[in-house]
């Protein structure tokens, strides 16, 4: 499909350049041979004497050197002409190509991401069909297999929530003005690290307590859980995660640092597309997910025209930094 669209809008910036090309040759030549003309005719005029040249064959010399300039004129146009083209025409179809480019790659992403999102959707439906069905099917169902029943399905039910919030969140962020105020990330970063309950214990603040940066709070906040989140979930149960907060030029944030099995070289450039999880049978456990929200952080960091780097390897420390624009600094408009 794209490849037809890329070879139409070729032909048409060449016509377009080939219509141009036509029209300053016709108004070239116009002009040349008249100039030609003119030139040819005062300096024959003015050399007629020295020659002795009759009427007649005075102007049969002129029309003969008139005609060869404009045959002249008419080869050096149609030449240039031909260039013209062959160039425009390898430059209209590179043009063409990076016209549409951006439209394939979020179309290409559209279609990826359309996929990605029935398959998560239809896992846990077919799931919580196949419950139902076995026990409307069983006559002699118990109380406490019904409960069970209930609770898995509450569980599928939960994470399709989840699932569905962030969708969202991330269409939302396509096409959002983020509304920007001063935040102290100190006390963001303790407030969400009280929603971890039993593992707050297990995640560390350090650094400068004093920085702020120019940011939407509840954006903010949901950085900072989905990372502390990450981190707690991939790391041993006993082992410490650590949130330093600092500054860098003109920007500050936090590093998020665990211990754990890192992440390999080669799946460390795709942990931020959506849906992307390193696990290819995309099953994990308790620590499953649906592989939205690094998708999301990314979102977020972007907007506020900030800055996520990451670096892993198996086995060893993971570090996740994420810098936004400081408070005096005046901020980059929202993409």
């Amino acid at each position: 499909m794209f490849e037809s669209a890329t070879i139409k809008l070729t032909a048409w910036y060449l016509a377009i350049i080939v219509a141009v090309s036509i029209l300053f040759s016709v108004v070239i030549y116009s002009i040349a041979s008249s100039e030609v003309g003119n030139r040819i005719g005062t300096l024959q005029r003015t050399s007629r004497p020295s020659f002795n040249l009759s009427p007649t064959k005075y102007n049969n010399i002129r029309d003969s050197q008139v005609h060869e300039a404009e045959g002249n004129l008419i080869g050096s146009l149609i030449i240039t002409n031909a260039c013209i083209w062959l160039v425009g025409g390898v430059g209209s179809y590179y043009l063409a190509r990076r016209t549409l480019r951006p439209i394939k790659e979020a179309h290409e992403a559209q279609s990826r991401f359309s996929s990605d999102a029935s398959h998560e959707l239809r896992t846990p439906l077919a799931s919580m069909k196949t419950e139902l069905e076995v026990a409307l099917r069983d006559t002699h169902l118990k109380k406490e297999e019904m409960r069970e029943l209930l609770a898995s399905n509450l569980e599928e039910v939960n994470k399709l929530t989840k699932l569905s919030q962030t969708l969202l969140q991330l269409s939302q962020l396509d096409h959002h003005n983020i509304e920007r105020e001063k935040v102290a990330l100190a006390p963001t970063a303790k407030a969400v690290i009280e929603r971890f309950g039993n593992s707050e214990k297990r995640v560390k603040l350090e650094g400068d307590k004093t920085l702020s940066v120019n940011a939407n709070t509840s954006n903010i906040e949901e950085l900072l859980t989905i990372f502390v989140d990450n981190a707690l979930k991939y790391s041993p149960e006993n082992s410490a995660v650590i949130i330093t907060l600092l500054r860098q030029k003109n920007l500050s944030g936090f590093e998020i640092t665990n211990s754990g099995p890192g992440i390999p070289a080669a799946i460390l450039p795709h942990i931020f597309d959506r849906f992307y999880r390193a696990d290819a049978s995309r099953t994990g456990g308790d620590k499953r997910g649906y592989g939205l929200g690094l998708s999301l952080a990314k979102r977020i960091v972007e907007l506020h025209g900030g800055e996520l780097t990451v670096s892993s390897a198996p086995n060893a420390l993971t570090t996740f930094r994420i810098l936004l624009p400081n408070v005096a600094q005046n901020p980059a408009k929202n993409q």
